[in-house]
């Protein structure tokens, strides 16, 4: 099987090249370095991984798409999503993995709430997390514990049919959608969410409700 760990990446120096080590123990490292204006790009190649360049800043979803392509065109058979940043546990991609194998899920997402693995801030996850788990299934007809968790694995089925056209933080709830709107067989896994900056990590919440409730209407 060939697995390819795409990493979007937007000036992500500090924690990149660790973030790859842990990454491409369990399978193939592609980073799109997202319009980076620090050294990303050049401590990307240095490890010895495939590293796609966007000259201009577009956004994690067109980071994603750009990768997802890539990944297809080079015969993957699972791709996982993993954030440059860190809070994601690498250990844990088999996790994702096993349902894809097994031919249980077409899609699996990690849920930091499945287990309780991730110890997240009480107001993030009661004002914003929480909410917005209410309204993704409320609005896009699916029934999930997370919300715009980017820790994610795809097969090549799911990977030929879902096509990321929100460049923002509004493809999560796309992705999302498209489960629903091509009957794929999803699971949730538990995964760990490690929390650096609890101010950087309240406004990712509320940039969660926002491209929630407004994703569609920028199509």
């Amino acid at each position: 099987m060939k697995i390819f760990i795409i990493i979007p990446c937007y000036n992500e120096s500090q924690n990149l090249v660790k973030v790859i080590s842990q990454a491409k123990e369990f399978g193939e490292v592609v980073v799109v370095d997202d319009g980076s204006s620090d050294n990303s790009f050049q401590l990307a190649k240095n490890q010895g991984v495939k590293v796609i360049k966007h000259f201009l800043n577009r956004g994690q979803g067109a980071a994603l798409e750009t990768g997802d392509c890539y990944a297809l065109a080079k015969g993957a058979d699972i791709v996982v999503h993993f954030d440059a940043d860190g809070q994601h546990v690498a250990s844990e991609i088999p996790d994702l993995v096993e349902p894809i194998l097994t031919g249980e899920a077409d899609i699996v997402l990690g849920s930091r709430f499945l287990e309780n693995k991730s110890k997240t801030p009480v107001f993030k996850k009661w004002l914003i997390l929480k909410p917005a788990v209410f309204f993704q299934n409320l609005i896009l007809g699916v029934k999930l514990t997370d919300a715009h968790n980017g820790f994610r694995a795809l097969s090549r089925k799911a990977l030929s049919e879902i096509k990321i056209k929100q460049d923002g933080m509004a493809h999560a709830s796309e992705i999302v959608e498209q489960i629903k709107l091509k009957d794929l067989k999803y699971k949730e896994v538990p995964v760990t969410i490690s929390y650096h900056e609890f101010g950087q990590g309240f406004i990712s919440g509320l940039k969660i409700l926002k491209d929630l409730l407004f994703g569609k209407i920028n199509k």
